[in-house]
């Protein structure tokens, strides 16, 4: 029992960037740093989003990659790295297209969802 407790704690003092974040999440965050407008350039929100995004744009590829090296038909079938042109409009357009009811989950689970309704294999 002592042992799930320390764990317990050891989870609630991870830093939240340790967590997943909601679309909501990112979504705010996102129109709080636009209705800056210049001003937000120095935010470090600025930074949490890129990461966000970088990490999960990693994980995806790491998953097709282990996918096809595992023979099996990868989630989606984007253009090879660098040669999608999906941008930071494009992105927050599919997240704000989500429904609000919607924008619980994770933006992993969002930018998955995005890059097999953009890049389906065929």
């Amino acid at each position: 029992m002592k042992r799930w407790t320390i764990a317990a704690m050891m989870l609630a003092a991870l830093p939240a960037s340790a967590q997943a974040m909601t679309v909501g999440q990112f979504l705010a965050k996102a129109n709080a740093l636009k209705a800056k407008g210049i001003l937000a350039i120095g935010s470090p929100d600025i930074k949490l989003l890129r990461a966000e995004v970088q990490s999960v744009a990693d994980a995806y590829r790491a998953d097709l990659t282990a996918a096809r090296k595992a023979g099996r038909t990868p989630h989606s079938c984007p253009p090879p790295k660098g040669k999608a042109k999906l941008g930071a409009k494009e992105v927050m357009a599919e997240f704000n297209a989500i429904p609000p009811a919607q924008r619980g989950m994770s933006v992993k689970t969002a930018f998955y969802a995005m890059m097999k309704k953009r890049y389906p294999c065929r």
